[in-house]
């Protein structure tokens, strides 16, 4: 009787310690053959398809959305924006002072706080990732130039000095006041990198990215996939929920739908407009509508003839059919543009009278510009789907018959998205396609960052350079009464539209698609946000 009872405790030590062991490994995060998480556990690995990759890992040292996403994970801020809005929150700085005169503002930082590498998270650190910025140039760091005026030394620049005042108090001083400070520093590519890191890895730290963030760099398989994973050590409680991230490339549309509805990724972007009402039909696909905040253009390098003349630029802009644009690529989805910032924006003048689609008109405003017979360019246009353009090429084709109605024969030319951008940054394209997401919310974001004369080089692709224009922009800036940079702003876009470096396009409402077992995914105005707060059930 004992021996048999003996046996039975036994037995049940066993099968309780089985128990035990299945109980633990889930509470782990126990994966199942598709190496996702259990069900129940929530949290799992989430699969993001998109239709480009990265250019750099390194936020600062780049101005486009795929890699910016990227940033958004392993990365973080100084402050942040709110999860649905662009208003600002603290981040790796937990409260801050400004001066009176708003030229000095002093953060306190969170304590306590670790690079991915171990390393320490101070004010000595942020002043070293300042630093760093302020003695690059426009080809190193292109988006401090955008937001802070220019680098250390230039006549522009607004930023005067980073010092630390003790390890957790890092102070900013300014040359003169901007109203959207604290926006800019809130921008991805201002995440805060491991000085260690920086200074380890060199040229190479592009692709070995370390920051505070919820997710650490794991992976990055070029033009597939890159992959990050869950930081064990992250200082806020409870995130991230997801013990991976996946951020894949499938370039073609469709293609990434049918993914989709295979079960093979979890969220992709660019959903082609044609295609939503498929996905609002089926029961086990969910729709996420981005916020409107960018504009989606047609391009004129001003400083290469015959677009050096206003006249030409002027009577292209009525050759662009807008309105057939917008019918037949993005079905509903998007609402014509006249200015180079939305109607979303403080400051946006709705007083402004768009170019007229009218061949006519265009046809008589060429002749009088010497070119009665038209001319032949090079149309560029990009190689990616992104939220503000769905696609890039059809555009151009639509764009292209447009112009060939009135003499101007455009030969369409593409080629790889970081080649692209840094070709258009350099002012190669004399005709190009690309758009806009905007970063912080703030009609400074959209003008001077892509059309003052200090972001040539940076974002103003068309080169573009106007003195009057600029005294507004940087008078704007400085002007911390809202009303009177609106005014501002309006003025600016009188100038902007006479003068016409553009043809704006379109502004966009982003369409992405996942699984109905994703939650807690908001797609932020910006186009970028972490996922942090995300799971796959």
């Amino acid at each position: 009787m004992r021996r048999k009872l003996t046996g039975l405790i036994i037995f049940i030590l066993v099968l309780s310690l089985a128990l035990m062991g299945c109980s633990s490994s889930k509470s782990n995060g126990e994966k199942s053959s598709d190496g996702k998480k259990d069900s129940s556990d929530g949290g799992g690995v989430l699969v993001y398809a998109r239709g480009g990759d990265a250019v750099k890992l390194d936020p600062a040292a780049v101005t486009d959305g795929e890699s910016l996403i990227v940033a958004e994970q392993i990365f973080e801020t100084l402050v942040n924006f709110k999860k649905e809005t662009t208003e600002i929150e603290p981040g790796l700085a937990k409260s801050w002072e400004i001066s009176d005169d708003g030229l000095t503002y002093t953060f306190k930082l969170e304590e306590g706080v670790k690079f991915h590498d171990g390393t320490d998270f101070n004010a000595e650190a942020v002043v070293k990732n300042f630093d760093r910025w302020a003695n690059g140039d426009v080809e190193k760091f292109p988006y401090y130039q955008s937001q802070f005026g220019g680098y250390k030394g230039d006549e522009a620049a607004v930023i005067k000095e980073v010092k630390a005042i003790d390890d957790t108090t890092v102070q900013f001083t300014l040359f003169r006041a901007q109203a959207p400070f604290l926006k800019n520093l809130a921008m991805s590519p201002f995440g805060i990198s491991s000085p260690t890191a920086i200074d380890k890895f060199g040229d190479k730290y592009i692709e070995n990215p370390v920051g505070t963030g919820p997710f650490k760099f794991e992976s990055w398989k070029r033009n597939d996939s890159i992959t990050v994973v869950r930081n064990k050590d992250y200082w806020k409680e409870g995130l991230p929920k997801l013990d991976k991230v996946v951020l894949k490339v499938i370039k073609d549309n469709s293609t990434r739908l049918n993914s989709l509805k295979k079960g093979e990724v979890d969220l992709i972007d660019g959903l082609n407009p044609s295609d939503i009402s498929s996905v609002k039909s089926d029961k086990n696909l969910q729709i996420f509508e981005r916020p409107s905040m960018n504009i989606g253009y047609l391009g004129f390098n001003v400083t290469k003839a015959p677009f050096d003349n206003v006249k030409v630029r002027q009577a292209l802009s009525h050759a662009v059919n807008k309105e057939a644009l917008i019918k037949n690529f993005y079905e509903g989805t998007a609402e014509p543009a006249k200015n180079p910032m939305p109607p979303s924006i403080n400051g946006y003048n709705d007083e402004i009278e768009d170019y007229e689609y009218d061949l006519d008109k265009a046809k008589k405003m060429l002749e009088e510009a010497g070119f009665k017979d038209g001319f032949s360019v090079d149309l560029w246009t990009m190689p990616v789907v992104r939220p503000y353009m769905p696609n890039g090429q059809k555009v151009a084709e639509a764009i292209q018959a447009d112009f060939a109605k009135i003499g101007v024969k455009a030969k369409i030319v593409t080629m790889e998205w970081g080649t692209y951008l840094d070709k258009l940054a350099k002012g190669e394209a004399p005709v190009y396609i690309v758009g806009w997401t905007g970063d912080n919310g703030d009609a400074d974001n959209f003008l001077y960052a892509l059309l003052d004369k200090d972001a040539i080089g940076s974002n103003n692709n068309s080169q573009y350079s106007n003195d009057e224009l600029h005294e507004l922009l940087v008078k704007a800036q400085s002007e911390t009464d809202e009303a009177k940079r609106n005014e501002y702003y309006k003025e600016a876009q009188v100038i902007i539209h006479n003068d016409a470096p553009w043809v704006p396009i379109a502004h966009s409402l982003p369409q992405l698609a996942g699984k109905s077992t994703v939650k807690g995914f908001f797609p932020h105005p910006t186009g970028s946000q972490s996922f942090a707060d995300t799971t796959v059930e």
